[in-house]
């Protein structure tokens, strides 16, 4: 393993990439604003549930198939468009996708159209030979992070429970990213129905701070 390739890719879901993942919570702030995530232990269920069974799951899948050699990233690309479940969610993987792909394509010359953010990162990282777990495994660390500090700015959350609460999460992360090594296409599939509709339902919130 590169050593360099591992630099890079801790520099690309870093919090000073400019992806403006700061901006999105996946429905986080309806769920913390009606009381459903209001403390570690709810953070911690629902953020599981989303890499367990909804769509931080379904991204680990889509970033170890985009790493295959000949991998379709168009057609991987339609795929996460297809699963995205509401406008804001669609909204979210494209333009940090989008953003990811132009800095990474300006730092490094690689041509890389936008694609939805796990499609892209799985794109640029294949070249830098990490293994597949490993990458899989820091982009859900990179997506949980910054639903963590969502929660700690909006519950709100002290610093250090939402870092506990993330390393709580670890176990289900390392597991996560060996499932989704193993998991085709056709196994792609989402559970968590209440993440979903709290995406939907943080389009009609009449205050907010985050985009999704």
């Amino acid at each position: 393993m590169s050593e360099s390739g591992l630099l890079a890719l801790v520099q690309w879901l870093s919090p000073s990439f400019p992806l403006g993942s700061f901006a999105w919570s996946q429905g986080l702030e309806w769920a913390i604003a009606e009381g459903h995530v209001s403390d570690r232990a709810a953070l911690e269920t629902w953020l599981g549930d989303l890499i367990d069974h909804g769509g931080l799951g379904i991204d680990a899948v889509l970033v170890a198939r985009a790493l295959d050699p000949g991998a379709d990233h168009e057609g991987l690309a339609a795929t996460a468009r297809a699963l995205a479940p509401t406008r804001e969610r669609l909204a979210e993987t494209e333009e940090q996708g989008a953003a990811l792909s132009r800095t990474v394509a300006a730092l490094t010359g690689q041509a890389l159209p936008a694609a939805p953010l796990p499609v892209a990162l799985g794109r640029a990282a294949a070249p830098l030979g990490l293994p597949a777990e490993r990458v899989v495994a820091l982009y859900l660390q990179s997506a949980a992070s910054a639903l963590v500090l969502a929660a700690v700015r909006f519950v709100p959350l002290g610093q250090t429970e939402g870092q506990a609460a993330l390393a709580a999460l670890a176990p289900r992360i390392e597991a996560a990213a060996r499932r989704a090594l193993e998991t085709p296409l056709s196994g792609l599939g989402s559970a968590a129905l209440g993440a979903d509709m709290a995406s939907a339902w943080h389009e009609d919130m009449e205050v907010r701070i985050f985009k999704s």
